[in-house]
């Protein structure tokens, strides 16, 4: 199939799929079901599975072979309808109210191709209030035979009343031996797909991301910034800031999950400077010269520092000022403690 839709294409969570293979077996699955988790972890590709297989003709479904599947597989099943979230310039990706109400028109008509429609919404926590408030009528009460599957990284963000109307379905990351397996299944050489494996904690779609982006010179942009942050002076600040203010708030999320990591490594070498449970493995000598720099309860404030402003991400702040307060912030902390 082109988009993988087989059960063991889904790389972990043997639970997960062996809980809702069961109930499709025994027809008792609920008309929502919502899938939380870290990101890139498999959820929405769990979802295309449980999705094709809700609209397979087949007992063991999904079979690969009908026409629902034929269809699920080249993109353009009719009963098959996915949410987004929409971004407009450098905004917050958001799921608006128009985009649940076009959804329900299509999701409350008669199935075309199957018995029944599936939606999925995906990053469901992008939802505004509106969109949420009127999701949650349908979800109430839906009209025809549809299942819903919300996918998240976010659940605490969503409504109560929507958490509480759908079944849910929690995932935990992925085995960094099965991301090595899935990796080297995409022609990576076995020991490149093993460091990306240790880098991507568990997800999946980071691995492939590092891949496919280069993500390793935004890790390296963050270790060159740790090594010349007590000598950054304000010109330097203002520079960098307007430079890191340009970039979008996917890029500048990365770059500060690999500066969370690098910090937290930090930490680990304190207690065991040969510790194998470091993420960057490949750079631990470079982390090590850097301790002396870099004392304890100064990690501790730039780790608080660096996760504040990670949240602040999210939102709809204006990103070069948000640069600007986090670099001053991070040159205030280690040049304090000096």
């Amino acid at each position: 199939l082109r988009m993988e839709l087989h059960w063991e294409d889904v790389a972990g969570h043997e639970t997960q799929k062996l809980q809702l293979r069961t109930m499709l077996r025994e027809h008792r699955l609920p008309h929502a079901l919502l899938l939380s988790g870290p990101a890139g972890v498999g959820k929405k590709k769990l979802g295309h599975v449980l999705a094709a297989a809700l609209l397979c003709e087949a007992d063991d479904a999904p079979c690969g072979h009908c026409a629902s599947c034929r269809a699920m597989a080249s993109g353009s099943h009719p009963d098959y309808l996915e949410v987004l979230p929409e971004r407009t310039g450098k905004n917050t990706a958001v799921i608006r109210i128009d985009a649940i109400r076009s959804m329900q028109v299509e999701a409350s008509r008669y199935p075309i191709l199957a018995k029944q429609r599936v939606v999925l919404i995906d990053d469901a926590d992008c939802m505004n209030e509106a969109a949420e408030n009127s999701l949650l009528k349908t979800l109430e009460e839906p009209e025809g035979a549809v299942t819903f599957l919300l996918i998240t990284g976010a659940r605490s963000s969503l409504l109560d009343t929507i958490v509480s109307r759908c079944m849910p379905l929690s995932f935990g990351t992925v085995p960094e031996d099965a991301m090595v397996e899935v990796l080297a299944g995409r022609g990576l050489a076995t020991a490149e797909a093993r460091e990306l494996a240790s880098l991507a904690d568990g997800s999946i779609g980071r691995a492939l991301a590092l891949h496919e982006h280069e993500g390793l010179s935004r890790r390296d942009d963050a270790l060159s910034f740790l090594v010349k942050l007590r000598q950054m002076d304000m010109p330097a600040v203002w520079q960098r800031s307007q430079a890191m203010g340009e970039l979008d708030r996917e890029t500048l999320s990365e770059w500060f999950l690999y500066l969370n990591m690098m910090l937290r490594d930090m930490l680990v070498l304190y207690e065991d400077g040969g510790s194998k449970l470091i993420y960057h493995k490949d750079i631990r000598e470079q982390l090590l010269a850097l301790l002396p720099s870099f004392p304890e309860p100064v990690i501790f404030s730039l780790l608080a520092l660096v996760r504040e402003t990670q949240r602040r991400l999210q939102t709809n702040v204006n990103l070069r000022l948000l640069m600007e307060g986090f670099h001053i912030r991070m040159r205030d902390v280690v040049n304090i403690r000096k």
